[in-house]
């Protein structure tokens, strides 16, 4: 059912829980919440989707089945463009932040939303495990994989202990707190998206080069 707008309910559901569950959390919001944030019946809401669980993981995935193809697409053009040495730590690194920039930069607001809730799943070591593995993990595999050509004097243990540190750095750039802003008197900007990734790759590629043991 198309509402007047040309948004379906169930897409007004989501979008209605994405912007809810990113400011309040799982647990600070209800279904009731959610409908009224909508403009639904909240059985209306359970109807097109489910419970909170099952709306909770709905929202989660609308968006990360994107992330996936826009970082995969980002992947293969940078592995056909570097030849058969592969691309450098750096090109793998813009590949997978690149896409997360631009998502940003759409001016759509439930991209903001959405990596916001990114930050607060990957945080939680309630959902952190089911969510960012069942969703993510296949592709950063792949990433990993190409890291590991790129630097092959690295361990495993090397490449995941670096990977963790990147996916903290996200974390923190997702949820946008303002705190670097306060910290900086506002030299630096929290939504300032491209200077956040243009420093982000450098200082990622040099760390993952440091502990492996790699000469940039």
């Amino acid at each position: 059912m198309q509402a007047k707008n040309g948004i379906s309910k169930k897409e007004r559901i989501l979008d209605a829980a994405e912007q809810l569950f990113a400011r309040h959390g799982y647990d600070g919001v209800t279904l009731r919440k959610i409908a009224t944030e909508a403009g639904v019946d909240v059985a209306l809401a359970n109807y097109h989707i489910g419970n909170k669980r099952e709306l909770f993981e709905a929202v989660f995935v609308r968006r990360a089945e994107l992330l996936n193809q826009y970082r995969a697409e980002a992947l293969t053009l940078c592995e056909e463009n570097a030849g058969a040495d592969g691309p450098t730590v750096e090109q793998i690194i813009e590949a997978f932040l690149r896409p997360l920039e631009m998502a940003q930069e759409t001016g759509d607001d439930g991209w903001q939303h959405y990596l916001a809730l990114v930050a607060y799943v990957n945080n939680s070591p309630v959902w952190g495990k089911e969510l960012m593995s069942r969703h993510f993990d296949k592709l950063i595999k792949r990433f990993i994989k190409a890291l590991r050509k790129a630097l092959p004097n690295a361990t495993d243990k090397q490449l995941f202990w670096c990977y963790n540190y990147l996916s903290g750095a996200l974390t923190l750039t997702f949820a946008q707190t303002g705190r670097i802003d306060k910290l900086s008197r506002n030299a630096c900007k929290s939504s300032d998206f491209q200077a956040a990734y243009n420093h982000m790759i450098p200082f990622v590629a040099g760390g993952f080069r440091s502990v492996c043991g790699e000469q940039g």
